[in-house]
């Protein structure tokens, strides 16, 4: 076992390192990272093992700025020779580079300064047989599951422990260590001629708070036998309910469509919409970078400034764009901490749950299954290949695939009827199944 207590101390000599190297080589301000990555990864497929891989990774960074001139520069190797090459490599390419008036470090006043402890190390002291039999374990629950199921992708169990130092010439150096570990399965089914699969998966920071090996093979299973049978509908249009790991990727468009890099190229459908309604009333969109074993937590972001709470969306209004200091300099805006993307991004649910939201919604889609990428982020027209359940009088009816469906998604958002309390929290979004107003759907 790794002492991450010492190796981050190692580490923030590095970057200290490399931040008084810059300095001596004449750089007004610089800005370092390193990382430090060790894992177990093992799959089995059909009871038997394929893979068994330990990985260990490191890496560092610089960023100088001579003036407005920016160079970066990085390596895995950590020798002390090495960390000097990349500053003095770093300054040579700034030397060479086109002034940028927007670039530089965050504000000063910005760096976080207490650094609380967000229980995101959990290291499982895991034997390599312990992992094989828990993989064996998970796709057997979904293999025995149904004759039906007839073969296998296979079951792979993750296991890693992460340990990132950031430091600046402002003076602040701040670095933590995390631990992420899952367990996945896929299985194929079949019934006449029809063939479907389907997977299913658990992910979290602490062993203790994963799903057991025969929970998620038995949905694996299920998930895959649900799809048996299914077929075409007709073009129509119909209310959708995106289920929600579907629906994450509904919030992660709303994410591409107000970050400062897309508003500064004015390449977003969601152009000057700040502080006006977007959504519902009743939709509140917020941030908890400091949450808890949170998939995504983290006391600051990649620039060193403080992380807080926040909200994107109160009452259907947009409230706040997500910036990094470079992007914010370029809108004539203030950084919101968002430097490396939103962290543990919610959307408030309402009081049904996904049978809830069936009744509700009556006659539709129930989509399951997103395939291609049909977002054009300057208008908002969106088409994508979908799969998924025909659903009547509130009931599922028969599992439905080869359709695409289609809409722009400002009317998307504006038409959204309820979020289900089904909540998808095994990432940076957190949502439940979204019930939209009718949208089409191309089919036979």
């Amino acid at each position: 076992m790794i002492d991450m207590k010492n190796r981050q101390a190692q580490l923030q000599q590095m970057v200290e390192d490399m931040l008084n190297e810059a300095a001596i080589q004449g750089a007004s301000a610089a800005e370092a990272a390193v990382n430090f990555d060790i894992g177990l990864s093992t799959s089995v497929r059909l009871g038997e093992v394929e893979t068994i891989e330990h990985t260990r990774d490191q890496g560092m960074g610089v960023s100088v700025y001579f003036g407005h001139r920016k160079g970066s520069a990085s390596t895995s190797d950590f020798r002390p020779e090495a960390i000097l090459d990349t500053v003095r490599a770093a300054c040579n390419i700034a030397k060479f580079t086109t002034e940028d008036p927007y670039s530089g470090l965050a504000d000063a006043a910005r760096m976080a300064g207490e650094q609380p402890d967000l229980d995101l190390y959990h290291p499982w002291e895991m034997e390599v047989e312990e992992a094989i039999a828990r993989g064996i374990e998970c796709e057997a629950a979904a293999r025995d599951l149904d004759p039906r199921i007839t073969n296998s992708e296979g079951a792979t169990l993750n296991s890693h422990a992460s340990l990132q130092v950031y430091g600046n010439s402002h003076g602040f150096i701040g670095g933590f260590p995390s631990t992420q570990h899952s367990l996945s399965c896929a299985v194929v089914g079949q019934q006449g001629e029809s063939m479907q699969r389907d997977y299913w998966y658990t992910s979290e920071r602490s062993p203790e708070d994963m799903e057991s090996p025969r929970e998620v093979g038995r949905r694996a299973g299920e998930r895959t036998l649900a799809r048996l049978g299914a077929r075409q509908i007709e073009t129509c249009e119909a209310p959708v309910i995106f289920q929600a790991e579907m629906a994450v990727s509904l919030l992660r468009s709303l994410v591409g469509a107000i970050s400062g890099s897309a508003l500064y190229r004015r390449s977003s459908f969601l152009l000057d919409q700040l502080n006006q309604r977007i959504f519902p009333e009743f939709v509140r969109i917020h941030e908890n970078p400091l949450l808890p074993r949170g998939p995504a937590s983290a006391p600051f972001d990649n620039e060193g400034v403080a992380t807080a709470p926040k909200e994107l969306v109160r009452d259907g209004i947009l409230r706040s764009y997500i910036l990094s200091s470079y992007s914010a300099r370029k809108l004539n805006m203030e950084t919101t901490g968002n430097a490396g993307g939103v962290r543990n991004l919610t959307i408030d649910s309402g009081e049904l749950d996904l049978a809830g939201l069936l009744r509700q919604m009556g006659t539709g889609l129930l989509v399951s299954e997103l395939m291609g990428s049909g977002l054009n982020m300057v208008t908002g027209d969106y088409s994508r290949g979908a799969a998924g359940f025909w659903v009547e009088n509130g009931e599922i009816q028969f599992p439905v695939e080869e359709i695409t469906i289609a809409g722009n998604m400002l009317q998307m958002f504006a038409g959204l009827q309820a979020v289900a309390t089904d909540v998808e929290r095994r990432g940076s979004i957190r949502t439940g199944s979204w019930l939209l107003e009718p949208m089409t759907i191309a089919g036979s």
